[in-house]
C-alpha cells in the first residue's frame, strides 16, 4: 500500500468505531473518520464469527489487495477500518472488490475527476 498506513492498536480501532460514520453491505462494514494527515490508514477487522484462522486470513488478503489496487482514487486523509461480515467468507474476489467499491461510493471516498 504505497499511500496508506495500517491501524494497528486497538485504541486507534475503537477511535474510528465510536467518532467515524458507518455504512455496510452483504459482505462488509465499514468506519471512515478524517485523521488530519495527509495519508490514508486502514484497518482490517475479522472476527472469529466468519470463520476458522485460514478463512479469516483469506478474507483478509481480499479486503487488502481490493484496497491496494484501487488505492490511488480514494481520498486522503482518512482514518478507514472494514469489518467483514459473515457472507464475505463464501465469496471470492470480486464481490469482496465489488463490495469495498460500493462502500466507497456510499462514503463518497472517490475522487472525482473532470476532463
Amino acid at each position: 500500500m504505497k499511500f496508506s498506513e495500517s491501524l494497528k492498536k486497538n485504541h486507534q480501532f475503537q477511535f474510528v468505531y465510536k467518532n467515524g460514520k458507518s455504512y455496510a453491505n452483504k459482505y462488509l462494514i465499514m468506519y471512515v473518520k478524517e485523521n488530519g494527515l495527509e495519508i490514508n490508514r486502514v484497518g482490517i477487522s475479522v472476527s472469529k464469527k466468519v470463520g476458522n484462522s485460514v478463512v479469516r486470513h483469506r478474507v483478509t488478503r481480499l479486503v487488502r489487495e481490493s484496497y491496494r489496487l484501487h488505492e490511488e482514487i480514494f481520498n486522503s486523509g482518512l482514518d478507514i477500518v472494514i469489518v467483514a461480515r459473515p457472507g464475505a467468507a463464501t465469496v471470492g474476489y470480486e464481490e469482496v472488490e465489488s463490495a469495498l467499491l460500493h462502500l466507497c461510493k456510499i462514503h463518497h471516498l472517490i475522487k472525482v475527476y473532470f476532463d
